[in-house]
């Protein structure tokens, strides 16, 4: 995951459990703690309302039980689902929000922390994991400018892919604006930062392989990037994993399998011009394994892949050692 290095002048304005993941928000204005506290909980109380999958009061659950029919939908999920379908095009489908029904039949049908953890021992006659490959983004119809939304019948949409990312560009983007400082805004790793940054940026550490509060106190990051604008984002096959069956799943599904995906990177980080373009293009790459590295580069975006016995590649300018701009 990705977790900023606090320092001052930026001060933590509040952190919180959210979402199935850790939240929180640095200012560089100590005054301006309280108005980016508040806002910051209720863009995400709102995204919640819209967009969880495990909410049977969300709008995307009404979506998902329209049984085909067009539905009328609000602006934020609008938006939302607007930059879910915008990902898939950029990423050639890797990143598709009509897995839901592939991630339903991996055992992810409730909160992340209910699921059995890995190294839960199988059940009795357990079987092998079958794919349910994702019906493709392609099917799903919005009208932005009339706020509709049509999912075929038996097809689930699950945004969980970008919801977080998407939520960070929204809620930093706002929060700079209203309390006129700058903004980092944290949701588990996924960080956009807006507004101006502190004298010398935005302090980040890459922590491989560990989840939002997982590290333990005093724990150091494998590296450290400055960014000044823009967002980054962490993708990785061992933080949201999972006993399924037999095996150990994550949450990283390849869309024409419905499987998750066999990767030469266990870890991909990356940096953007917004949060949600690093998020789609670190999911990408884990699902891209060793076509990954070229992709990032044509797109010139820095990046720093993690393979499964440790080995780091950087691409596009990521910086090797040091920190140093990271080109956000």
């Amino acid at each position: 995951m990705t977790t900023p290095l606090i320092s001052r002048p930026p001060v933590e304005a509040t952190r919180f459990r959210t979402l199935g993941t850790v939240a929180s928000v640095l200012v560089t204005d100590p005054a301006a703690g309280d108005t980016a506290a508040g806002l910051l909980h209720a863009e995400l109380a709102a995204l919640d309302r819209a967009c969880s999958r495990f909410r049977g009061d969300s709008e995307l659950s009404r979506l998902n039980r329209a049984d085909g029919r067009e539905v009328r939908i609000s602006q934020l999920l609008t938006d939302a689902l607007a930059a879910a379908l915008g990902a898939a095009q950029a990423t050639g489908g890797d990143v598709d929000p009509t897995c839901g029904q592939s991630l339903v039949s991996l055992g992810y049908d409730r909160d992340f922390t209910s699921l059995p953890q890995p190294g839960t021992p199988p059940p009795a006659g357990a079987a092998d994991l079958g794919g349910v490959p994702a019906a493709g983004w392609q099917h799903v119809e919005l009208d932005r400018a009339r706020r509709t939304a049509r999912v075929p019948a038996g097809v689930l949409l699950d945004l969980g892919a970008t919801a977080k990312a998407f939520a960070a560009d929204r809620a930093a983007v706002r929060i700079a604006a209203a309390a006129g400082c700058g903004v980092l805004v944290n949701l588990g790793g996924d960080i956009r930062v807006a507004g101006p940054s502190p004298d010398d940026g935005w302090s980040v550490g890459i922590a491989d392989d560990l989840g939002p509060g997982d590290a333990p106190d005093g724990t150091q990051p494998a590296q450290a990037v400055v960014i000044t604008d823009g967002g980054l984002a962490t993708s990785s096959t061992k933080v949201r994993s999972w006993r399924r069956s037999r095996a150990t799943v994550h949450h990283i599904v390849v869309p024409a399998t419905g499987l998750p995906a066999q990767s030469r990177w266990r870890t991909a980080t990356v940096a953007a011009a917004s949060c949600l373009h690093a998020n789609a293009a670190s999911t990408a790459a884990i699902i891209r394994g060793d076509q990954a590295a070229g992709w990032l580069g044509q797109l010139g975006l820095p990046a720093r892949l993690v393979g499964h016995d440790g080995t780091v590649l950087t691409v596009a300018g990521w910086p090797a050692g040091q920190p140093r701009e990271a080109g956000a």
